[in-house]
């Protein structure tokens, strides 16, 4: 058994200030000399970058539909406990409480993981527009569910003290932990699939999340929020290992190369979860960060290339300046060297995106749209390739706003089933190659990265030294 204080912070739905005041808890308890690990519920990749800044720690994801429902407590413990144990964890939902995967009756919502993982709920309540009203809002979270406990209410963007007075007397039968007043000045800014990560905007950042964490230490009481963080029960389970069961990087006494696998990162392509890098380093790799807009190269050995998510479309002068490892990427693609892109990686592979040139390993143009395509995918491989094996089937999320038009015949890497009952094709593979617009967690499919070390490997092994 495992004792591990936590809560969760939820809201009745987007918009309520969830991810503000979870970042400001997360930092007022940092500043009390606290070790807090942070998580977000759902597949997002932005929130967890301001947790990880308030935190001092990596934000990680619990998302049942990605990662399974039998991870979720050990990934929990994984990050409370790396890389030294938490003294607190936080869980940041997602939407609203009982919000989750469309038609799945609220599977992968905040409440599932907080069912999960028997945290106690924060419920963030925006009372801007309404004052005794909030009194039946919380009623209806608190007793909709009652294997959910809503143990506290923290009330947003409070206009006055008799503002606050009307609202306090409509709330029965449940704390209010903290009254945040309306203060307009602490802003995040947004973009088209949600806020800007921090790897973009790190001094502002660092800035707003330091004003956070004096705005909660000052109006939420995180004496109270504490004592019920360490009312919820120990958990009966041992904490996730990135290495997959039976593997590693010995194999019958004799030594293995360790292949050097190089990881885009930087503010072009921040979005890359935790543990799909854990995952390539306990698989025997040595993982190297390359960051285009710093004008890195590929490192001399590069056995395999992975290219993740993020918002190349605001880089690209930069990114096209750094014509180097746009050549490099493109010759280590030709001589055969596996090379995996989600999203923003399947841009930068391509030909051209927004009218810029990018580095032409997948004959396929790209441009920006006004529509969000966005949602959990069951998506069956077409193909084998570096990843996958044809027949092959993983849950991933599809997130972005751009649209791609393939200039030549190819293997598309996914099959996927739509909400109206139509099926569509995505992606590109072909060779070593795997190139698409889908995102997948390591933990839910732990032999991705253990064929890609063993492919890099095997590609190492075949180029002259």
């Amino acid at each position: 058994m495992t004792g591990l204080p936590r809560f969760v912070v939820a809201a009745p739905g987007s918009g309520h200030g969830k991810t503000m005041i979870a970042t400001g808890l997360m930092a007022a308890l940092r500043a009390r000399g606290l070790e807090v690990s942070p998580h977000k519920v759902g597949p997002d990749y932005i929130d967890p970058s301001y947790h990880g800044l308030a935190a001092g720690r990596v934000g990680r994801n619990l998302d049942p539909m990605l990662q399974g429902e039998e991870r979720i407590v050990p990934l929990l413990l994984h990050g409370a406990s790396t890389p030294t144990l938490a003294d607190v964890a936080v869980i940041e939902g997602v939407m609203g409480l009982f919000d989750g995967q469309l038609g799945g009756a609220g599977f992968s919502s905040t409440a599932h993981v907080a069912r999960l993982v028997q945290a106690p709920v924060v419920l963030v309540v925006d009372c801007a527009a309404a004052s005794r009203s909030v009194g039946a809002v919380v009623h209806g979270f608190t007793t909709y569910d009652p294997d959910v406990r809503v143990a506290g209410v923290i009330l947003n963007n409070v206009a006055s003290p008799r503002h606050e007075a009307e609202v306090r007397a409509s709330i029965v039968g449940i704390p209010v932990l903290g009254v945040v007043p309306r203060l307009p000045e602490i802003v995040v800014p947004s973009r088209h699939l949600g806020l800007i990560p921090v790897a973009e905007r790190a001094p502002e950042a660092l800035a707003a999340v330091d004003a956070l964490a004096d705005l909660i230490g000052a109006h939420v009481d995180l004496d109270a929020l504490l004592e019920l963080a360490a009312s919820a029960p120990d958990l009966d389970a041992e904490p996730w290992s990135p290495a997959m069961p039976g593997a590693g990087a010995e194999s019958a006494g004799e030594r293995v190369e360790t292949p050097t696998v190089a990881v885009f990162g930087g503010p072009a392509f921040s979005f890359t979860y935790a543990e799909n890098v854990e995952q390539l380093t306990a698989a025997g790799a040595h993982v190297v960060t390359v960051d285009p807009l710093a004008g890195d190269r590929l490192p001399l050995g590069t056995a395999a290339v992975v290219i993740g998510g993020g918002f190349p479309e605001m880089h690209l002068d930069a990114l096209a300046a750094n014509a180097q490892l746009l050549e490099d990427v493109r010759a280590f693609a030709a001589a055969g060297g596996p090379a995996v892109a989600e999203c923003a990686g399947l841009l930068y592979l391509g030909q051209v995106l927004d009218g810029v040139e990018m580095a032409g390993v997948v004959p396929m143009t790209a441009a920006m749209t006004r529509r969000l395509t966005l949602g959990y995918r069951r998506a069956t491989a077409l193909a084998d390739g570096p990843l996958v094996r044809k027949g092959e089937q993983v849950t991933g999320h599809e997130f972005h706003k751009t649209a791609v038009s393939y200039d030549a015949p190819g293997q598309e890497t996914w099959q996927w089933e739509l909400h109206d009952g139509t099926s569509a094709t995505e992606g590109w593979v072909s060779g070593n190659v795997h190139a698409s617009y889908l995102h997948v967690h390591g933990a839910g499919h732990p032999e991705h990265a253990e064929r890609l070390v063993a492919l890099a490997r095997s590609y190492a092994a075949s180029v002259p030294a």
